[in-house]
Formats: structure tokens, C-alpha cells, sequence
């Protein structure tokens, strides 16, 4: 870290921007194969929570790599260096009042608890979107499977890099037994129960 930088304290508080917003304001941080359905819930959650007046915003894993990330690469460093980014990007989300919703593989349990370390306790929900290998394969919406199977794709999560499922997430949605719906159902359900909604 560079020397001589201060933290400059803002004059607008989280409190404050929560109170504005008419609501909590956390990380809904996805995590779970490439193909489990990740984004499609992500982005319907955000979706209803819009509809229904609230702030949010989806950061995909994808996206993020065309920008802010476009320098890292699928080594086990740049999938650390990748999530490091992300979690201090969704910070900031939070800090401003608004639900973050991010869907990254984040394959690793070190980094997925290195961002929640990032945050307060009831600032990080860790929602594992969980669907057997052989189910995300079948899908292969992008083809991903198919060329990390041929060896195209090297360090591919769940084929030649590991994944490491979440031992205690906050949410589990088992995307090949339920619709997309009920997921979404459960998991605004989750932050009614919690009345952060």
C-alpha cells in the first residue's frame, strides 16, 4: 500500500443512506459452478427487489472481467486477486445504502470469507447456488464444459481447478430441483425474515 494516504471520512453515513433508501443494505454474494444459474437468480432478485422499490446492483463475473478485471487471467493468483477487487468493489455498494448482488464462481472458501471479513456481520449473505456438476454440464449455456473438457479451457472450475463448496452459507438454492422463481421466492423470503426488507 502507498505511503501517506489518510481515509477521508464522507459527510453522508451508510445510517444515512439506508434510511433514504427505506432499507438494509448487504452483499448477496452467489457463488457455485459455472452453469448452476448464478446470474439468472441473481438478476431476477434484483429484478423483484426493484420492482418492489429497492436499490440494487448485480455485478457478474463476466462483465467485471471486461473492465474493471480485464488483466486477470483464471490462474488459482488472478481468482484470488479477482474476488479481492470484487470485495471491496461490493463494499462500497453497501456503504451506499443498496442491496449488491454478485455472481462469481468464487471458487475458493478463503477468498469468499476474506470479503466477508470485508463487512460487518449482517452485511454478507453467502447464497450457494448449488447444482451437481453433471446438471451444469448438461446446460453448458456457453460451451465452457465442452472446451475445458477438450482442453481448451485450462483451470476450469469443477473440471481441471477445484471448487470448494461453502460449509455453512447463509442460503442454499438447489437450482436443479427448483425454478428459478423459487429460488427467488426463497431467497426474498430470507431478507423479510430478516427485515432487512
Amino acid at each position: 500500500m502507498a505511503q501517506n494516504i489518510v481515509w477521508h471520512q464522507q459527510s453522508l453515513t451508510k445510517a444515512d443512506r439506508r434510511e433514504k433508501n427505506q432499507q438494509h443494505s448487504a452483499v448477496l454474494w452467489f457463488t457455485g459452478l459455472s452453469g448452476s444459474g448464478k446470474s439468472t437468480i441473481a438478476n431476477a432478485v434484483a429484478e423483484r427487489l426493484f420492482k418492489d422499490g429497492f436499490q440494487t446492483y448485480v455485478l457478474d463475473g463476466d462483465n467485471i472481467r471486461h473492465g474493471l478485471n480485464k488483466d486477470l487471467g483464471f490462474t488459482e493468483e488472478d481468482r484470488k486477486e479477482n474476488i479481492r477487487r470484487i470485495g471491496e468493489v461490493s463494499k462500497l455498494f453497501v456503504d451506499s445504502g443498496q442491496f449488491v448482488l454478485t455472481a462469481f464462481i468464487s471458487p475458493f472458501r478463503e477468498d469468499r470469507e476474506s470479503v466477508r471479513s470485508l463487512l460487518k456481520e449482517d452485511e454478507f449473505v453467502e447464497v450457494f447456488v448449488d447444482c451437481p456438476i453433471n446438471e451444469c454440464e448438461a446446460r453448458d449455456p456457453k460451451g465452457l464444459y465442452k472446451k475445458a473438457r477438450t482442453g481448451e479451457i485450462p483451470h476450469f472450475t469443477g473440471i481441471s481447478s477445484p471448487y470448494e463448496a461453502p460449509t455453512q452459507p447463509e442460503i442454499v438454492l438447489e437450482t436443479a430441483r427448483f425454478s428459478v422463481e423459487e429460488c427467488v421466492d426463497r431467497l426474498i423470503h430470507y431478507l423479510k425474515e430478516k427485515n432487512w426488507i
